[in-house]
């Protein structure tokens, strides 16, 4: 095909997007030609998605940076992100014919899949370390979840959950055992886009456990990218920011290494981030390198400072993984990798409520 026809058929199909994005729902299922749904089927939706692209005035005055974005999916049914990746694989699951779902879970993830499986009528087992905060559980309950805590951290719990899984034949539906959730979690980086007019930022700073999120996006800038809705070579620099006691992948990638070694001791503030081996690290570590971005961590004295300026400044209720990827901007400006000129998003992927005992 000749090249300009090429960007022909580009232009018409940006422009067929637009038209028909602007009559649909504020979802993340406004992308539904590009997920796990099929012709006939509905998905099982909270109303996931589309969550504000905050323009930060006010604390990028501060830090010296015109363009600093907060994508806040705080707003997200369950109070985080975790809700876009459960309501794929859930929606999956359902249509599969699944009686009973299972997860291992350091909070949220179990919390937003305890909800969607209510919504569709399936049994939920969540495993937890015994030690998650208490609000975690009882959200779990709330929902009629069946709740097991398990010593130690999310990797025991997720070894009780498969050998019980095998026992019983339940639908494992955690991190990248299944291929749906990284589907929902890619439209962080089609919202953004949209969100965008169809460009992206130069920076996305995005706090990492078990990297589902960072893999997702950069998933949906190459389908992006071959759709001809984005141009390829101005994809944003990826930074992976983790817990200074909980660093497998930030050690990996100063060490340059293709698979991070388990954390031993894994301890921090921000139970998102207490995940001592990621089973995709190998591919966050790829976005990172292929897009040179950056792997930061991030001391949990750190967090608390960096939520309470994403509160006082922009009035965002900020879990410490969004405190932790505030302060990671500090550290890339006191770099000289982001400067003044830089259009920057920082995620901010759950709320404040589940966490204000650390802000005392």
């Amino acid at each position: 095909m000749p090249l300009l026809a090429r960007y022909d058929v580009a232009a018409a199909a940006r422009s067929w997007l637009k038209e028909s994005l602007a009559a649909r729902e504020p979802s993340m299922w406004r992308y539904r030609e590009l997920m796990p749904l099929f012709d006939g089927e509905s998905p099982v939706s909270l109303g996931e998605g589309w969550t504000p692209l905050i323009h930060a005035r006010r604390l990028g005055a501060a830090l010296g940076l015109g363009q600093l974005f907060i994508k806040d999916e705080s707003l997200n049914p369950t109070n985080s992100f975790k809700a876009r990746g459960l309501s794929a694989a859930v929606t999956r699951a359902h249509h599969l014919g699944a009686k009973t779902l299972s997860i291992p879970t350091a909070g949220n993830a179990g919390n937003a899949m305890a909800a969607y499986a209510a919504s569709a009528g399936i049994t939920a087992k969540v495993f937890m370390p015994r030690d998650v905060k208490t609000p975690f559980i009882r959200e779990c309950e709330l929902y009629g979840a069946d709740v097991t805590l398990v010593d130690g951290l999310i990797t025991d719990a997720g070894k009780m959950a498969a050998e019980l899984n095998a026992q019983h034949g339940w639908y494992d539906v955690s991190t990248l055992k299944e291929p749906y959730r990284i589907e929902g979690k890619k439209t962080m980086g089609y919202e953004l886009a949209e969100q965008f007019n169809w460009t992206l930022p130069d920076w996305i700073i995005y706090p990492t456990g078990g990297g589902t999120g960072m893999v997702g996006m950069w998933k949906a800038f190459e389908e992006m990218s071959a759709l001809g809705w984005i141009d390829p070579k101005k994809r944003p620099h990826m930074v992976t920011v983790q817990a200074a006691n909980c660093a497998p992948i930030v050690r990996a990638y100063e060490e340059g290494t293709e698979r991070a070694r388990p954390w031993d001791g894994a301890t921090t503030i921000a139970d998102g981030l207490r995940v001592p081996r990621a089973i995709g690290d190998f591919l966050v570590l790829r976005a990172v390198r292929e897009s040179d971005g950056a792997a930061v961590s991030v001391a949990d004295a750190d967090m608390v400072p960096g939520m309470k300026d994403l509160g006082r400044f922009e009035g965002v209720s900020a879990a410490p993984e969004g405190g932790a990827a505030l302060h990671a901007l500090r550290v890339l400006q006191q770099q000289g990798r982001i400067t003044a000129n830089d259009t920057v998003v920082i995620f901010n992927t759950g709320g404040a409520l589940k966490y204000l005992d650390v802000l005392g």
